[in-house]
């Protein structure tokens, strides 16, 4: 189900957002960098070892969409770049991620 104002790359299921992401470890910062090829950019400052870019990368989303990080749940590609990430009862959407 496509929801008016928010980006392609997010899809919803009941009270849960889906999203696809593509995750940029050992960057210079930790931010959400906005949509591209259909998945929200996400970079991290952690390096992609023992699950620490995936943690850093779960907390930030927690934070982004206003739920604990218990919420976000890695669905697909924890070994990949390319993630499928699951986030239940976001209480926000992020104002970049809302204008896409």
């Amino acid at each position: 189900m496509m929801t008016p104002g928010v980006a392609p790359c997010f899809r919803w299921d009941d009270e849960t957002l889906v999203v696809e992401i593509r995750l940029q470890p050992r960057a210079r910062d930790n931010a959400l960098a906005g949509i591209s090829d259909g998945r929200l950019r996400i970079r991290v400052t952690a390096p992609p070892v023992d699950n620490a870019a995936n943690q850093k990368m779960i907390a930030l989303l927690a934070k982004a969409f206003g739920v604990a990080k218990s919420r976000v749940h890695l669905l697909a590609g924890a070994g990949n770049r390319d993630k499928r990430v699951a986030i239940v009862g976001p209480t926000k959407l992020p104002e970049g991620i809302r204008a896409a």
